[in-house]
């Protein structure tokens, strides 16, 4: 493989590496597993046990699993063909993975106080409205259509 492939491949694979895991630590869809595993990783009695379920809590930590995965799977090497390329390979996938879920995190943050901000905004306007028009309904007009 090329070192323009594996440069390629250093900065796509991380995508679906980052997608798993942040699906997986954060979404509804597996909230209750993951309360699940939160609660076993606190009250089991073995450290093995109490840090195997805390890996499905952690995104960093679950990063490398699914990174090893796709190690397994695609059979992808960095720089070398031997157990040396596999190492860097792995390191690498988990630390692009990371930085994209950090920029994911951060724009979902970004468009959560966005939303607050234009519902706070519309709040005001409403009441504004509603103080220099007593009569007047409240809410939005009702949509009408054509």
């Amino acid at each position: 493989m090329t070192l323009g492939v594996q440069l390629v491949l250093l900065f796509v694979l991380p995508i679906p590496i980052a997608c798993i895991t942040w699906t997986v630590t954060h979404e509804e869809m597996f909230r209750e597993p993951r309360d699940w595993c939160a609660a076993k990783c606190k009250s089991c009695r073995r450290l093995y046990s109490r840090k195997f379920f805390y890996v499905f809590t952690c995104e960093y930590c679950f990063s490398h699993y699914v990174a090893a995965l796709f190690l397994l799977i695609t059979r992808y090497t960095l720089l070398f063909d031997d157990w040396r390329g596999y190492l860097i390979a792995g390191f690498s996938l988990v630390w692009l993975a990371n930085v994209y879920m950090s920029f994911f995190g951060r724009m979902r943050l970004e468009i959560r106080e966005d939303r607050l901000a234009v519902d706070a905004g519309e709040e005001r306007a409403e009441v504004t409205d509603a103080q220099n028009d007593p009569g007047k309904p409240r809410g939005r007009p009702p949509k009408t259509t054509l």
